[in-house]
C-alpha cells in the first residue's frame, strides 16, 4: 500500500483532495467504510498459552494477493534513494549501491493482512531495521518512526516495534527481487503487525517524538495493528 507528495501534505491531499470522484479517492472511501463496519471475531490468544500461528479471524492462502491504493510508482534502482532523518544523531541518505553495501539480513516470516488472509513462510532478504537504527543513533526523545513511501503512503510504528529483530527492509522475496506490485525495489516488512504497517516502495524513515498516525490510521485502522488481539480498527 503505499503518489509522491511533499512530506507535510496531509494524506487526503495525496489522494484526490481536489477531486473526490477520482478512482483512488473512491477506493479509499470504500476501504474506510469497510474498516469501520466490519465485524471482528472477538477471538484472542490466551496470554498464558502459546500463541497460535494463525491469528483469530484469519484464513490461510498460498498466493500473495496484491493490495494497494491503485497507484504503482515506477522506481528505478538508479533513481532510488532512502533517507533516514528526524531525531537522530547521524541522518543519512543511501542510493542503491549504498544499500547493497550494507550487511545482508535474511528472515522467514508470516504475512497477516487486515483483510483477513495470512500467508506462511515468506523468505525475505534485505537490510535489518536494527542495523539502520544503530547507524542513525536515535536521540533520547525519539520514540516513534514515520515511514514514507514513493506513492505518498505513510504509516507509523513505535521505535520498539521498528527495532524488533525480525523487521527488515526487503529487496527479495522467495529468492527473487521484489516485484513492483509488491513494493519493489524496497519495502518494509514488519511480521508482528498487520501488513499495512509494512510500507511498500519505502523512501524515508523519519524518527519522531510524537506518534503520528499514517494514511490508514487516520481512516479508521488501529494505531498498532496486532493481529493476535485483532487490532484491526481503532
Amino acid at each position: 500500500m503505499a503518489t509522491d507528495s511533499p512530506d507535510d501534505t496531509p494524506p487526503d491531499a495525496a489522494l484526490g483532495a481536489n477531486d473526490r470522484n477520482t478512482p483512488e479517492s473512491k477506493l479509499v472511501a470504500t476501504k474506510r467504510a469497510w474498516a469501520l463496519s466490519r465485524l471482528l471475531t472477538g477471538g484472542q490468544a490466551d496470554p498464558l498459552a502459546s500463541r497460535p500461528r494463525l491469528p483469530p479471524g484469519q484464513r490461510l492462502v498460498t498466493n500473495w494477493p496484491v493490495l494497494d491504493l491503485g497507484i504503482l510508482p515506477e522506481v528505478d534502482i538508479h533513481d532510488w534513494t532512502l533517507t533516514v532523518d528526524g531525531l537522530v544523531d547521524h541522518p543519512f541518505t543511501w542510493r542503491w549501491a549504498d544499500f547493497q553495501d550494507q550487511p545482508a539480513f535474511s528472515d522467514t516470516s508470516d504475512i497477516h493482512c487486515v483483510t483477513s488472509w495470512s500467508r506462511y513462510d515468506n523468505h525475505w532478504r534485505g537490510v535489518s531495521a536494527g542495523h539502520i537504527v544503530a547507524l542513525a543513533r536515535p536521540q533520547a526523545d525519539a520514540a516513534h518512526v514515520l515511514l514514507h513511501s514513493y506513492d505518498g503512503y505513510t504509516t507509523n510504528l513505535s521505535l520498539a516495534a521498528f527495532s524488533a529483530a525480525d523487521v527488515l527492509l526487503a529487496t527479495t522475496w522467495q529468492g527473487e527481487p521484489l516485484t513492483r506490485e509488491h513494493g519493489g525495489p524496497v519495502r518494509l516488512v514488519v511480521p508482528q503487525a498487520y501488513f499495512w504497517k509494512s510500507a511498500k516502495w519505502i523512501r524515508r524513515i523519519q524518527f519522531v517524538n510524537d506518534d503520528t498516525p499514517g494514511f490508514w490510521e487516520v481512516r479508521g485502522y488501529h494505531n498498532e495493528g496486532d493481529p493476535w488481539t485483532e487490532q484491526r480498527y481503532g
